[in-house]
């Protein structure tokens, strides 16, 4: 027998990790403001409870997929003891200041506590093959590690309960910056009739290659020392210019080169021109 696991609140993502558990033979109890958002769920075998606390009660482990954090504290306050002897996993977005209170508020009434982050989107929910975060006790991840399996790759990130939530910020900003960058150069080989579906395989394969430039600069940064051995930052200028060129001859918005450059410019102003372009660090880490 599987463990039986509560979800508390049924948007779309809460609704995918609460479908997940059921594909998996999880006996699951629902709970959601709106409760008609259970009919599906029902359907499919889930237990729908009338409450939080009802919802809270009927399994050891609860997973909590709702607005924001004021939310989770709103709708708990009420009956705040039901948490008491269970593991909680708090899967709504947020910042780490909101998980360390959350932890704070979680263990003042004696609940385990995770906080954590989806790195999917909902259907991807349930899929090996994508992240889901988790930070605190390293006990209570161990003990819920199999269950949390069912929804993706459980990645432990250490005892800091804000840890999860930082990495989401960070990963998220990376993801932005690349798709950002791939929009970019979609759009200046677009001006010369190339369609995303050409380009798309060819930067795939490049970003593979880029892979192995991140690899190699974490130990750089890790070491404070950047040897400029492969292309430094003064050339990365100078190559920076005929993107910015290229697509400025196009039409194409150069907001997002002239800023990268910008940043290259004050590193080699701060001395790392002769560096490799993990020196950027230097710039974009100072207080």
């Amino acid at each position: 027998m599987k463990q039986s696991v509560t979800v508390l609140g049924l948007g779309n993502m809460g609704s995918a990790l609460a479908g997940a558990l059921l594909d998996r033979g999880h006996p699951v109890t629902v709970w959601n403001r709106t409760a008609e958002k259970a009919a599906p769920l029902a359907g499919r075998g889930a237990r729908l409870a009338a409450t939080p606390a009802e919802a809270i009660a009927a399994s050891p482990l609860v997973v909590a997929c709702v607005l924001d954090y004021d939310v989770l504290r709103a709708l708990l306050e009420p009956d705040a003891e039901a948490v008491r002897g269970k593991a909680f996993v708090n899967l709504t977005s947020g910042s780490p200041e909101q998980a360390q209170d959350a932890a704070e508020w979680f263990g003042a009434r004696g609940a385990d506590y995770l906080d954590g982050a989806i790195m999917t989107t909902p259907e991807g929910v349930g899929d090996p093959g994508v992240m889901f975060l988790y930070s605190g006790p390293r006990p209570v991840f161990d003990a819920q590690e199999a269950t949390l399996a069912t929804l993706g790759d459980p990645v432990y990130l250490g005892t800091e309960p804000g840890r999860a939530s930082l990495y989401d910020a960070a990963l998220l900003g990376l993801m932005w910056s690349a798709m950002a960058g791939w929009l970019h150069a979609t759009a200046l080989v677009g001006a010369e009739k190339a369609t995303a579906a050409e380009f798309t395989p060819v930067a795939i394969r490049w970003l593979a290659t880029v892979n192995r430039f991140l690899t190699r600069y974490a130990a750089q940064v890790d070491e404070g020392r950047y040897p400029g051995d492969d292309a430094t930052v003064d050339v990365q200028i100078s190559v920076i210019g005929h993107l910015i060129d290229a697509a400025a001859a196009r039409g194409v918005d150069n907001a997002l080169p002239e800023l990268l450059k910008s940043t290259m410019e004050q590193a080699s102003a701060a001395g790392h021109g002769s560096d490799s372009f993990a020196s950027l660090i230097e710039v974009l880490a100072s207080k």
